[in-house]
């Protein structure tokens, strides 16, 4: 019996073993049911998604998920094909992202599925030839995984996955599942660029219908570029948009319009067309892209007001260089994605349409001028033709008539008509005089000559200023005062340039029936009271030298305020006793 009890017992435990065995074998396919159930998942949310960051952010988390990775990141590699333009982690906080300091830009272990877009398994990263070690404050990483993302025949980016929890190593089955993954992530990649590229390009066509709309309904030039520098930010994604112009004279270009973050401080700054990126746009004619603006090594020259600004893109607005009337520029937050050449092509057309708005207001600009010419020497023939010869006619009539007339009084009033009638047409022909002078006849007028002072200025003052004229400033204003208002102005900007320290610059020049008055006011520091005055004493001796004053004020806002003011009728000096 002794003999037969364990012979008996070993179909017993046979039966067990191949129990046991049978378990794991239900359990392994029940682990393999259940990944591949969760792969399935997994390929249908990501598939699910059509905006691209979204789609990015679920294959990422879906990454980690499959494998059960502490940490994952999916880098997509920039234009330049060797370096990565976005990175999305998960497993890390945003306090211990912004410890870790910049993104990685695709250097090292990272760098090597760039180089070589296949599979890559490590039990220890750090061991490997091409690692760099970690930033500081980086979380330490042993086990890792990368498998490259393709879009069509294109790398798209690749999926970087580190340390397995429960401290194993990455297999096979890990890397299969994970390069699955990666087809299905090409796959909703590519219908989520397809379908922002046809959103996108719906909104460009929306846009230039607008642009379109604008210009033939005759909107001043400054709000077509408005309404094309705000659709252009709102098409791309930029945080930034300005519109550049060059400065007549000058290798300088100055931003007439700028919307978005910092708009308000790159408004009127005057930027060389050497070492900026709008520069080089117009410079050569064609668009200029960088990864970041405000570190970019070629784009240094200029006044900085890049702060938190990365990819940055400057369009040209002409076809040419020849006939290039300024640039475009759009810039995105520091991290975002740089700009493609998809997004390039749309741009470059819209582009078009802001030159063509240039191109219109100053064609509408000459025609509106020689509209204006045309209809004063019309207005100055129907004068001289009929109503000097009428009122000449009357006038004889009078003449004849007073000497008819027998009571005093009224012969005297009928001598004074004739004589206010003389006068009339003394006037009206000044009138046409002056409606029919021309600038290359008589000289520049006081419009362009003020015009062209305040537009010299604005080199100097790095901002252009704001200018306003009122009144008949061209007729009513004699010559000799003419001069005078001019070199008030320029020694007023001058000293705003030199001393002010101003950010803004306002000048208003009125004629009325009586006098012309100037008026220079800006918000920099003002004008100290023990401060040097020669600049002052000069206006103030120019303005007496023509019977006129200069008015020194000191708004409460800060900033200082000069009006210059003379009379249109000299005064004859009094006689001497």
């Amino acid at each position: 019996m002794g003999v037969q009890e364990p012979l008996s017992r070993m179909p017993q435990m046979r039966l067990d073993e191949l129990l046991e065995e049978l378990q794991a074998r239900i359990n392994a396919v029940r682990g393999t049911r259940d990944r591949v159930h969760s792969l399935l998942e997994a390929v249908v949310s990501v598939g699910r998604e059509l905006d691209l960051s979204q789609v990015l952010r679920r294959i990422v988390e879906a990454a980690a998920l499959l494998v059960d990775a502490q940490y994952a990141a999916l880098g997509v590699i920039g234009p330049d094909g060797r370096t990565l333009s976005q990175f999305l982690t998960v497993g890390l906080t945003d306090e211990e992202i912004a410890e870790i300091g910049p993104l990685p830009a695709g250097h090292g272990i990272l760098g090597e599925l760039i180089r070589n877009p296949e599979p890559l398994r490590l039990t220890d990263l750090g061991a490997h030839e091409a690692s760099y070690g970690f930033p500081a404050h980086h979380p330490p990483m042993r086990t890792f995984l990368g498998v490259p993302i393709r879009v069509r025949d294109e790398v798209f980016g690749n999926l970087y996955l580190t340390d397995k929890h429960g401290g194993v190593d990455f297999d096979a089955e890990d890397e299969s599942v994970i390069s699955t993954l990666s087809v299905a992530a090409g796959v909703a990649i590519d219908n989520a660029r397809l379908y922002e590229a046809s959103q996108r390009q719906q909104r460009w066509l929306q846009a230039n219908a607008e642009i379109t709309h604008s210009l033939l309904s005759g909107s001043p030039r400054l709000a077509v570029l408005g309404l094309i520098a705000r659709r252009a930010l709102e098409i791309t994604g930029a945080a930034l948009a300005d519109v550049s112009v060059p400065v007549a004279g000058t290798d300088d270009l100055v931003v007439e319009l700028a919307i978005g973050a910092g708009g308000e401080t790159r408004r009127g700054l005057v930027v060389p067309v050497d070492g900026t990126l709008s520069g080089a746009a117009y410079k050569a004619g064609a668009s200029v892209t960088t990864v970041g603006l405000g570190e970019d090594d070629r784009y240094t020259a200029g006044p900085r007001r890049f702060d938190g600004l990365g990819p940055a893109v400057a369009v040209p607005l002409g076809a040419t260089a020849k006939d290039n009337r300024g640039v475009l520029l759009l810039a995105r937050h520091r991290g975002e994605p740089v700009f493609t050449e998809a997004e390039l092509e749309p741009l470059l057309a819209f582009a078009g349409q802001a030159a063509l708005a240039l191109e219109l207001s100053e064609r509408r600009s000459d025609a509106e001028h020689l509209a204006l010419l045309e209809d004063r020497d019309r207005i100055a023939r129907d004068l001289h033709d009929l109503a000097i010869q009428r009122l000449f006619a009357t006038g004889m009539t009078l003449q004849s008539a007073a000497r008819l007339v027998q009571h005093e009084g009224a012969a005297e009033r009928v001598s004074r008509a004739v004589g206010d009638l003389d006068e009339t047409i003394k006037i009206i022909r000044s009138t046409i005089f002056g409606l029919r002078a021309r600038e290359e006849d008589t000289g520049p007028s006081l419009r362009a000559r003020v015009a062209r002072t305040v537009g010299e200025t604005a080199t100097t003052l790095g901002f252009p200023p704001h200018l306003s004229m009122e009144g008949l400033l061209d007729t009513d204003v004699p010559p000799q005062v003419a001069d005078h208002v001019t070199a008030a102005l320029t020694e007023m900007l001058s000293n705003a340039a030199r001393h002010a320290h101003a950010t803004r610059v306002e000048v208003a020049l009125r004629a009325t029936s009586d006098e012309v008055v100037l008026t220079v006011a800006d918000n920099g520091c003002g004008i100290p009271a023990d401060g040097r005055r020669s600049g002052l004493s000069n206006l103030e001796e120019r303005a007496r030298g023509v019977g006129g004053t200069l008015e020194i004020g000191r708004p409460d806002e800060g900033g200082s305020r000069l009006v210059w003011r003379a009379p249109l009728r000299q005064q004859s000096p009094p006689p001497s006793r």
